[in-house]
């Protein structure tokens, strides 16, 4: 019994011991750690991303200034090309305040073991210290601070363009404001922040957009003019009067201010008629014998008649119509084609002293006559002209005569056919170079009955001589004879060149012997 109560003994007393050296051990461990995280971070702990767990103060000094060792900031512009300065190009550096110290300071050392496994995320004022200068002289060398790159913004404004007035949208360019950048940058550098894109306050931005409202009413007011188109049917042509011509009607001046020029397009109405009116106008005639002649003058022909033209096309274009149509014409002829003359017609050949009468191209009738005595200046008037009207019975009246007809078909002021029954039946030849009429061209009477019942008023009188002539009677003059030759204009003419040669004569050099006058103008030896 005694040997077994020795031995219970002996194992309280180990227990006893061990128990006492756990307890000695945990205890020991306890206060390690209590004593260890007095001067160390939490195991867990980071500061800003950075994990501090089990370092000392100056181990995280330390492990700050390695990460701000590696600072580069990153830069974007708003067409995203990269820019990036490194910490080291300005001195950037980590510099303590003794704020890892309070952090450690802060931990409750001895109940580490409630804190141990937890994750803790510290935050704590950075003091960074950087060369302010430094940093000044990276921003300013960036390449998008560079003048040659950086485009200049701009406005928002109304041009004319080939399509005519159009709003031209603003340009942003790549401008930066140094100074703005600069402050960008060091507020960047001073947060930590590591990467940022340009904003567009950084920028010299255009003062005028799209949707400025000045530039809004000037396109609208413009708008309410090209709205129209005018087609002008010209027969085998067509003109158009849309944006692109109304555009060259309107100005618009540096305040956005528009004005209609109704002077221009009189301008161009002017131009329609220089390029339509047939009046008085030169012609390739193919005559009845086959050959071709040129004649001109008259008064047959298309004419436009401008001022109503004008008045028209300004109300059309101003409440922005659109529409086909012809030009207010004062005149018209027969046929909008180049040959405006149509197949329905009389010729008057006066060399030949023979008239012809074609009714759509078929020849209706011919006869001679006797026209205007040259001899005595009354020679009748040449060039395109148009039955005025008809008349029967007449009475043909001048300065010294009075003549009863019975058919008369005037074409050229008081110019006309009619019979002539004090001719005796004798027609054409060469009559009428000494026996002319005053201006008319005398016919047979039933020659003249036929054609005064066939002809219609506005039928075309196509008339001509085949040699030169000089015609100065007053009715030619007033009928715009092709031929009309005005005697104080040539001399007014002639004077003007003689006084012109002249002139020239005078201001030419002066060459003496062994001279010439050389390309330039001046004067050089010739030997």
């Amino acid at each position: 019994m005694g040997r077994r109560k020795r031995k219970a003994h002996v194992l309280r007393r180990s227990l006893l011991l061990a128990v006492g050296i756990f307890l000695f051990l945990i205890i020991g461990l306890y206060v390690f750690f209590g004593v260890f995280f007095r001067s160390h971070f939490f195991y867990q702990t980071s500061i800003e991303d950075i994990a501090v767990g089990g370092l000392t103060a100056q181990e995280t000094i330390e492990e700050l200034r390695m990460e701000v060792k590696d600072y580069l900031l990153t830069m974007y512009d708003r067409d995203g090309n990269k820019y990036q300065i490194p910490g080291n190009a300005f001195a950037y550096d980590y510099r303590p305040q003794g704020e890892e110290e309070k952090l450690i300071e802060g931990q409750k050392s001895f109940l580490w073991p409630f804190e141990i496994s937890k994750e803790k995320k510290l935050e704590m004022e950075k003091s960074i210290t950087y060369d302010e200068s430094l940093l000044r002289e990276a921003v300013f060398s960036l390449d998008c601070l560079n003048e040659e790159q950086m485009k200049k913004p701009e406005n928002a404004s109304i041009q004319m363009t080939d399509a005519g007035y159009e709003l031209v949208p603003e340009q942003r360019g790549s401008y930066l404001i140094a100074d703005r950048l600069f402050a960008r940058v060091k507020a960047a550098v001073d947060a930590g922040e590591s990467e940022f894109t340009f904003t567009d306050d950084l920028y010299e931005n255009p003062a005028v957009t799209s949707d400025d409202a000045t530039l809004t009413e000037c396109m609208a007011k413009i708008q309410s003019y090209f709205g129209a188109e005018i087609t002008y049917d010209m027969g085998e042509d067509k003109e158009v009067v849309d944006a692109g011509v109304i555009s060259s009607w309107i100005t618009v001046d540096e305040a956005y201010n528009v004005t209609f020029h109704e002077d221009k397009v009189a301008a161009y109405v002017q131009s329609l008629a220089s390029k339509y009116n047939t009046y008085g106008d030169e012609r390739e005639f193919l005559t009845a014998k086959g050959d071709t002649v040129t004649i001109g003058g008259g008064d047959y022909g298309w004419v436009i008649d401008k001022e109503e033209e004008r008045a028209q096309l300004i109300e059309e274009v101003k409440n922005g119509e659109t529409k086909t149509r012809e030009p207010v014409y004062s005149q018209t002829a027969v046929s909008r084609t180049k040959n405006d003359i149509g197949s329905t017609y009389v010729e008057v050949d006066y060399t030949n002293q023979h008239l012809w009468y074609f009714e759509e191209g078929v020849l209706k009738l011919e006869s001679d006559f006797v026209s205007g005595n040259i001899s005595r200046g009354n020679g009748s008037p040449d060039g395109v002209f148009k039955v005025v009207y008809k008349k029967s019975p007449a009475v043909l009246k001048g300065e010294d005569y009075e003549s009863d007809v019975t058919y008369f078909i005037p074409f050229a002021y008081n110019v006309g056919f009619h019979d002539a029954s004090w001719r005796h039946g004798k027609f054409g030849g060469t009559i009428y170079k000494t026996s002319g009429s005053h201006g008319c061209v005398n016919m047979p009477e039933e020659k003249a009955a036929k054609l005064y019942e066939m002809v219609e008023v506005n039928t075309p009188v196509i008339a001509y001589y085949r040699e030169k002539v000089r015609l100065t009677a007053e009715n030619t003059k007033i009928s715009n004879a092709y031929s009309y030759y005005d005697e104080e204009k040539e001399k007014a003419r002639e004077e003007a060149e003689r006084k012109a040669a002249e002139d020239a004569r005078k201001s030419a050099p002066q060459v003496g012997e062994g001279e010439r006058i050389a390309e330039d103008g001046s004067i050089e030896r010739t030997e």
